[in-house]
């Protein structure tokens, strides 16, 4: 879906913040830009007569409450400048941020202030962090403005620590920590608030490779723990996909497209999407339900060895699936263990292959990847009740990486 496009407005169950039309300039005569603007005049013309440089360029898009939304895009496509909106570090020239409904443009200086303070913290690719103080101080230091008394603050402080899995690191100073454990006291500190909103800009983008995928999982663990909601400004496809569960796609000023990681690569908005995504890992995006199938050969387990043979042989197949009649998954029963059945030398349920990983519809195929190379047969897929629903073989996985 495009920004044009205003279900994008509507369909998100719990915002928690809306953004609307927003528009940031920077030069002194924004008005005669923004009449420019209006006239469809190009920025590089309205640049090259006022002065002035359109950084964000008249966006819409909301993030649901408890959700992680990433924007990316191209040095300067305008992602930093958004993020640094929403807690109005930078003022916008046009447009509205909706905090639970209300215009924060509108809060005073005290409204503004206790926003920062309790409603949204920021996470910078700088840490941030001061170097005079140990990794405790600097996780309390918010609660410190606060007010809050040392105690307390301490607990807190302490608590976010060994969330970020630094315990045992709170009296050591900063400068005795690796980027990725600075990274951890940045994030331990924002979280030590408890605000209802992370603004994350590019916090990883310094770290090491191996590092960075380990912060990536911090901070999915993190989130899933404290259900925070979090935008996430990154300029990394394949992290953009990993953590967002919706990701906009920004260009010069403007969103091209917001959707899900999964939905924008199968339909992406138009040329410049595709092409930006075509590097990323697709084994990040896809899920087992956009690979999976019916099995050929499906027997309910009193139908036995011989309706088993039989189907097999139809289908060309040498393994059938067996559940029961409720439709839970049983076991596999091989080609070879079907004629041992038939045999008399084996009963039907012993034949059967149990304990076989399973796996659901929404699992990443990534996730996957490890447990197929593995496994003898395809995988069986659960549905959301635990119910038998399909299979993935190691075939439909190597075709989703292509």
């Amino acid at each position: 879906m495009t920004q044009d496009d205003t279900k994008t407005m509507t369909e998100t169950k719990d915002p928690i913040l809306s953004i609307r039309n927003l528009t940031m300039m920077f030069g002194r005569k924004r008005q005669q830009a923004t009449q420019m603007r209006m006239d469809n005049k190009s920025k590089e013309e309205i640049l090259q007569k006022t002065g002035v440089t359109i950084a964000v360029d008249n966006i819409s898009f909301e993030v649901e409450r408890g959700k992680i939304h990433t924007l990316i895009g191209l040095s300067g496509s305008g992602k930093s400048t958004v993020v640094r909106c929403l807690n109005l570090l930078l003022t916008p020239t046009k447009g509205k941020i909706l905090f639970e409904g209300k215009d924060i443009q509108t809060l005073s200086s005290r409204q503004l202030r206790e926003y920062r303070r309790k409603n949204v913290s920021m996470v910078f690719q700088s840490f941030g962090l001061l170097s005079h103080r140990n990794v405790l101080d600097n996780v309390a230091y918010g609660l410190e403005v606060r007010g809050v008394p040392k105690s307390a603050r301490v607990d807190k402080a302490m608590e976010m620590i060994e969330m970020v899995n630094l315990k045992g690191w709170e009296s050591k100073s900063i400068n005795d920590l690796s980027g990725g454990m600075r990274q951890r006291v940045g994030i331990a500190r924002a979280l030590a608030n408890d605000p209802d909103i992370l603004l994350m800009d590019e916090p990883f983008s310094a770290l090491d490779p191996l590092v960075r995928q380990d912060m990536q999982f911090e901070l999915l663990s993190i989130q899933d723990k404290l259900n925070k909601t979090v935008v996430f400004i990154t300029h990394d496809i394949n992290e953009a996909f990993k953590l967002g569960n919706t990701v906009s796609i920004m260009r010069d000023g403007r969103i091209v497209q917001t959707d899900t990681p999964e939905d924008m690569v199968i339909n992406p908005a138009d040329e410049y999407v595709s092409n930006f995504i075509n590097s990323a890992d697709k084994a990040q995006v896809y899920q087992v339900k956009n690979f999976m199938q019916i099995p050929s050969s499906l027997v309910r387990l009193q139908e036995g060895a011989n309706v088993a043979l039989a189907m097999m042989r139809s289908n060309n197949v040498s393994s059938a699936y067996v559940v029961d009649n409720r439709m839970n998954f049983v076991g596999v029963l091989s080609l070879d263990a079907a004629f041992q059945v038939r045999a008399g030398e084996l009963t039907f349920k012993d034949a059967l292959f149990k304990d076989l990983p399973t796996t659901t519809q929404d699992t990443l195929i990534s996730d996957l990847i490890p447990i197929a190379s593995q496994s003898r047969f395809p995988i069986a897929v659960l549905n959301d009740e635990g119910k038998f629903a399909g299979i993935i073989s190691k075939a439909a996985i190597l075709t989703s990486l292509k």
